[in-house]
């Protein structure tokens, strides 16, 4: 499994157009996508990280980015003063609740 996280800071109060332009169209993720979520700095409302998480191959992943993440890039570029850290992430250790 993969990870695509983002870490972005945004111009000053533009949050919820950001979050309306990134945002797919569907209701649900796209094939092979598991889980996505947004996070929204405490301190810094204007601090934003994106991830979600994929069920498949490296080259699937890329694959179903080139589908429209482009787009939504473009969409919310107007919003973003700078981009931290930004990639994909092999998920090698899982903890969680069962």
């Amino acid at each position: 499994m993969y990870c695509a996280l983002t870490v972005r800071k945004l111009q000053a109060g533009s949050f919820e157009q950001f979050r309306e332009g990134f945002m797919p169209d569907s209701d649900s993720p796209p094939e092979g996508w598991v889980r996505f979520d947004m996070l929204r700095g405490v301190e810094d409302p204007d601090e934003v990280i994106t991830f979600g998480f994929f069920d498949g191959s490296l080259e699937e992943l890329q694959r179903s980015q080139d589908d429209d993440y482009q787009e939504r890039l473009d969409k919310v570029a107007p919003f973003i003063e700078s981009v931290g850290t930004s990639g994909l992430f092999e998920i090698v250790q899982e903890f969680a609740r069962a």
